[in-house]
């Protein structure tokens, strides 16, 4: 004779102790200290006794929680997608350069503002400073932590307070987490002066703003992640440095490297060469470098905004501003920076390379090898398909892709037309055979919840 179901108070008296399931992460995990253990076993069980308070009547593995606690929250992903830029799992990975360039800087004292010469206290900006002016063109140059914030400190140092910034109204843009163009000007102390159409902008439309007094300082802002066509017309920032007064030109991505991929994205260069007091653009995008804001742009322009108060707040930290250093002195090297910055590199992929890489996972993992396309993301190149294979998994997508996610590395693949698909475009050849791994674990836990 079986007894009934097990109720919510014997499920409260059954919890262990803390200390009894610390006993056991201990065991479980060597080198965690008992008061390591001790610490999240607390945690979770005060956390499952609140489960059961509200009702759950599942069997939960106290254990397992207690170690995945310890493991942290932010963990390593193979990113599976094809999305080159993927703002979820960081964007741009590092190139080797900078990723040694980081660790480096993270171990111990490095001389982020000291003169090591004259022992007097430097500047932050000059580490990164002397390559972007080289590779731009640019008299001078900032680093602050996002792109977000760079376009807010141009906005705030060169019109605010109580300056006007003319905007098109066909870059009255929001981008992703609510970002949006009207936001900064206002949070930046400038009035916002809408100029043109949604579709149509011209440049007397900006000269009337300028020749009212109701624009200060013109802002040209990178539609981001949408286009417009069709009726179309906009002004490009050489005519709008023609107006004689300041010009923020927000280009998005920062493209440096000349690849037929990135012809429709503005090159940082040219709005610099064309006359823009600043030029901002993200580190973590198509530069592939870490999070960034990058200013270049006039001396007097980027003075000023290194001047202003918002400039400390918004300024990069020792670690970004080492893998920045190592991932512009790329550069250099046009060719050696499409090999070895992984976002270039992806981008430019040999066909014959996916191809490989596709079969071998194919065949490590019983999928098929389908058509796809992959996306550049991060904002960037919206219209811009890049073919290629793909590996067409035959299990059911969703509980698949789940145990993916939920496994050490996770593996981040994508679903369409019923299918998990996964892209070797953002996979490296050594990935193939992890990828194939924890795509066998997964399986296999769910055969055995299947089987359970």
């Amino acid at each position: 004779m079986t007894g009934g179901p097990v109720t919510a108070a014997e499920r409260l008296r059954a919890l262990p102790a803390v200390d009894r399931l610390a006993a056991h992460v201990v065991a479980a995990r060597p080198g965690t200290t008992q008061a390591e253990a001790v610490s999240v076993a607390r945690e979770v069980v005060a956390a499952r006794r609140r489960e059961l308070l509200e009702g759950a009547g599942d069997d939960a593995d106290l254990l397992a929680r207690c170690v995945d606690r310890l493991r942290g929250s932010l963990r390593p992903v193979l990113n599976a997608t094809g999305v080159l830029v993927h703002t979820n799992l960081g964007r741009a990975p590092l190139p080797d350069a900078a990723a040694d360039a980081l660790a480096r800087a993270a171990r111990g004292y490095v001389n982020l503002e000291l003169d090591l010469e004259s022992g007097r206290r430097g500047g932050r900006d000059e580490h990164v400073g002397g390559l972007l002016r080289e590779l731009t063109g640019a008299q001078d140059a900032l680093v602050v932590n996002n792109g977000a914030a760079a376009v807010l400190l141009a906005a705030a140092a060169l019109a605010g307070p109580d300056g006007g910034i003319a905007v098109s109204r066909g870059q009255l843009v929001e981008i992703g987490g609510g970002f949006r163009i009207p936001d900064v000007v206002r949070q930046a102390g400038a009035r916002l002066v809408e100029v043109g159409t949604t579709n149509r902008t011209r440049l007397e439309d900006y000269a009337a703003a300028v020749g009212s007094g109701e624009a200060d300082v013109l802002l040209r802002v990178h539609q981001s992640n949408f286009r417009t066509v069709g009726f179309v017309q906009d002004v490009g920032v050489g005519e709008l440095c023609t107006l004689g007064v300041p010009v923020i030109d927000d280009v998005g991505s920062g493209a440096f490297a000349s690849l037929p991929q990135l012809a429709d994205e503005p090159p940082v260069p040219a709005s610099v060469a064309a006359g823009a007091a600043v030029v901002c653009f993200s580190g973590d995008k198509l530069l592939g470098g870490p999070q960034a804001g990058i200013l270049v742009g006039t001396a007097e322009a980027v003075g000023a905004c290194r001047r202003h108060p918002l400039a400390r707040a918004l300024r990069a930290g020792r670690l970004p501003v080492a893998a920045l250093e190592a991932t512009l002195a790329l550069y250099r090297d046009p060719e050696r920076a499409r090999r070895e910055i992984p976002v270039l590199a992806m981008l430019d992929a040999a066909p014959e390379d996916l191809a490989r890489r596709a079969e071998a996972l194919a065949g490590a993992t019983g999928g098929g090898v389908v058509a796809s396309a992959g996306r550049v993301g991060g904002g960037a190149l919206p219209l811009l398909d890049l073919p290629g294979p793909a590996v067409a998994l035959p299990d059911d997508p969703q509980p698949l892709a789940r145990e993916l996610r939920l496994g050490d590395p996770a593996v981040l693949g994508r679903i369409a037309d019923g299918r998990l698909l996964l892209d070797p475009r953002t996979l490296r050849d050594e990935d193939v055979e992890v990828v194939a791994a924890m795509t066998a674990a997964a399986r296999r836990r769910l055969g055995g919840a299947a089987a359970g």
